[in-house]
């Protein structure tokens, strides 16, 4: 039986474990009242959850880094600004209470950056008159520097 030690130190591996052992006791047919695959779905999706909000929060920080950095506008730039920074703080927050979400970071990586491209090339189409092919087609920020409360780009129009 688990010792529960995994629910204070990685919550969301501790949701997927238990989801696995849910699946198991339905498998063997447990007799009990409890619906136990659908609960093994309900605690999984928690941990999704977690996982989701991870990958939101660093769409976001590269939404606004590429903002920063493309926009020739001068003005919202001090809200892209604190927008990084609450944002890192909660991706920071979620990799540091949880080592299983830190390690998933790579793979949460590409659609983030796909996602937070998006969002910026629009509303610099929108508002800036900034072609969507001037983004870069590639994450230029290495996940360090996504995390790093020092980093943010130069803009590439001179601006602060």
């Amino acid at each position: 039986m688990p010792d529960g030690r995994l629910y204070d130190t990685d919550w969301y591996a501790w949701t997927q474990e238990q989801a696995s052992a849910l699946r198991r006791m339905a498998e063997t047919r447990v007799n009990s009242e409890l619906d136990l695959e659908h609960l093994a779905e309900e605690v999984e999706s928690l941990g999704r959850s977690e996982e989701n909000a991870l990958d939101r929060a660093l769409t976001r920080v590269i939404e606004h880094l590429l903002k920063l950095e493309q926009s020739p506008a001068v003005e919202p730039r001090k809200k892209w600004r604190l927008s990084v920074i609450e944002h890192r703080n909660r991706a920071q927050k979620a990799v540091r209470k949880s080592g299983t979400l830190k390690r998933l970071l790579p793979d949460l990586l590409p659609d983030a950056w796909s996602d937070g491209r998006k969002l910026t090339a629009s509303a610099l189409e929108l508002f800036d008159d900034v072609p969507a092919d001037a983004l870069p087609a590639e994450c230029p920020y290495t996940l360090d520097q996504i995390l790093d409360d020092a980093f943010f780009p130069a803009n590439r129009h001179g601006l602060d």
